[in-house]
């Protein structure tokens, strides 16, 4: 069974879509098809958040074999448009999307026309009311927390180990770090996550991290899973992904 995957997107719709141009030359040259995995974070700190939801809500419509997760990321939008006083509990620093320096509020915002600098929380919520589609706030609040095949798990952060997959909570797998980079638990099947950046795609034994750092001018990786080999996608074609030691 071949399986692909895309590491965090962060509003980069050109990377994005080059990824995808990358799976469809690897499906020319090996023939057959392959779900498409999104592991999440597909909003904020890159320019066009809205152009990337529109594109993949319309390649779902169209037909085409793809999965998206819900990243952290994924949360802030629809929430302040649901209740707009929301603070992600996942937050250390306990400050708001739209307050906090490194989320990316404003470049998501923006991409739906938004303006939020010296702008009270009120006005932003009242833009984001006529600006951000019903449809936008819908499908990313009901994007899956993950996908789970023979061959692997796909989740945004990862798992918390030692728990069973019915109890693990959204908080984590869209969280979650201390518990699971950390751990060198066999969870049964591979884990194929992003939320944590890496210098490049890395195998770690029982979790497989893809998330190149695209939200800060890094790549944007695309894997193929095929039976129990693990390539990269590159434009030169497949580049074998190799275990390194286990962490932990």
């Amino acid at each position: 069974m071949r399986i692909y995957a895309i590491g965090d997107i962060h509003g980069h719709l050109d990377l994005l879509q080059e990824a995808h141009a990358r799976i469809e030359e690897d499906r020319r040259r090996q023939g057959g098809e392959g779900l498409v995995v999104h592991v999440g974070d597909l909003l904020d700190r890159g320019p066009k958040s809205r152009q990337v939801v529109d594109y993949l809500m319309q390649g779902q419509a169209e037909g085409q074999p793809w999965m998206i997760l819900k990243g952290n990321h994924d949360r802030f939008l629809p929430k302040f448009a649901l209740n707009p006083t929301w603070i992600d509990p996942g937050l250390t620093s306990g400050r708001h999307w739209i307050d906090h320096p490194a989320l990316g509020a404003p470049e998501t915002l923006a991409s739906y026309g938004i303006a939020t600098e010296g702008r009270s929380h009120d006005d932003i919520h009242r833009d984001v009311m006529r600006a951000v589609p019903e449809s936008h706030v819908r499908w990313l609040s009901a994007l899956p927390l993950y996908h789970l095949t023979p061959q692997a798990l796909f989740v945004h952060a990862g798992i918390r180990a030692g728990v069973d997959l019915s109890r693990q909570t959204e908080q984590d797998m869209v969280w979650i770090r201390a518990g699971f980079l950390d751990q060198a638990t066999d969870h049964g099947v591979l884990v194929v996550h992003g939320h944590t950046t890496v210098d490049h795609v890395s195998h770690l034994g029982n979790r497989l991290a893809i998330d190149t750092g695209a939200a800060y001018g890094g790549p944007l990786a695309a894997v193929v899973l095929e039976g129990d080999r693990i390539h990269q996608l590159t434009d030169a074609g497949r580049e074998p992904v190799l275990p390194q030691p286990l962490a932990g």
